[in-house]
């Protein structure tokens, strides 16, 4: 019989750097559990049988908290990144369905088979309906709202940054994306930046948006790559938001439309109960 592990204590010494984050943290972790404290007494005198009455009051702590958060939020300060040493292999999937529902093959051996009342029934490979369908649909308060190919967007200014995905559920990866920043694409279709929000479509069906604010952020990306390739079906091909400052169910993948409005599009997630401004 394996003897229990004896647990050690070891007490980690941080350099000055590092002890200003975690106090920034610190801080800020105090600021928002005191308003939350402090909105959790609106619960009193409250008839908890009353279903209704008591999610009225949890949303209303809900958007509190939101504004909260985007009052810390700090839009030229960076995320953490890292050297491609720390990188976590395997990449852990996520998504709002398992993994098992997503196709188990490699781009390279994809392929679209064709077939019925049509003239030409070759089959198409994943690079060939890259660069021959794919259009990400643009549309609110913009300037131009013609489609874009993948094509297109590989001629935009391209950023690369190795940063830390968190999620929710209490897991966390280090991984390298890279692909167009969004303000600069926001940018080149004349997006009303003076607008609320950023929302985002998914091909499945999946859907969230952003604050303004961190949509403009440097870090915020249109990622069209994972690593040193093309970003794989399992982690968002062909197109995905990657968000170093958010929650990773704020980082939608498989996008098909960005839309820009005054009006808040809400989220798969945030409608259902999750914090949308969700920064951390």
């Amino acid at each position: 019989m394996n003897e229990p592990r004896k647990r050690i204590t070891q007490r980690i010494r941080l350099e000055p750097a590092q002890q200003s984050q975690l106090i920034d943290i610190q801080r800020r972790s105090f600021l928002r559990a005191g308003l939350t404290v402090g909105a959790m007494s609106m619960l009193t005198g409250c008839n908890l049988q009353d279903g209704d009455q008591v999610d009225k009051v949890l949303w209303a702590m809900s958007r509190w908290n939101d504004r909260v958060q985007a009052w810390l939020f700090n839009g030229q300060k960076l995320a953490p990144t890292y050297s491609k040493a720390q990188l976590t292999n395997p990449f852990p999937f996520n998504a709002f369905y398992p993994e098992y529902n997503v196709p188990e093959l490699e781009i390279a051996d994809y392929r679209l088979a064709v077939s019925g009342l049509v003239r030409d029934k070759q089959p198409w490979t994943l690079e060939e309906l890259e660069i021959a369908d794919y259009r990400l649909a643009v549309s609110g308060l913009v300037r131009d709202k013609q489609p874009w190919t993948l094509e297109a967007l590989r001629k935009l200014p391209q950023r690369t940054d190795i940063t830390r995905l968190i999620c929710i559920e209490g897991w966390s990866a280090v991984g390298q994306w890279g692909g167009v920043p969004l303000k600069t694409f926001l940018e080149y279709i004349g997006a009303d930046t003076t607008a609320r929000f950023v929302g985002f479509k998914c091909a499945d069906r999946y859907y969230s948006s952003l604050d303004m604010p961190t949509a403009l952020h440097p870090q915020t990306l249109l990622a069209l790559d994972f690593g040193e390739v093309a970003l794989p079906p399992d982690y968002g091909y062909p197109l995905r938001v990657r968000v170093p400052t958010k929650l990773g169910f704020k980082n939608p993948k498989h996008i098909v439309e960005i839309f820009v409005s005054n009006e808040n599009p809400g989220g798969y997630w945030e409608d259902q109960g999750y914090n949308w401004f969700s920064g951390i």
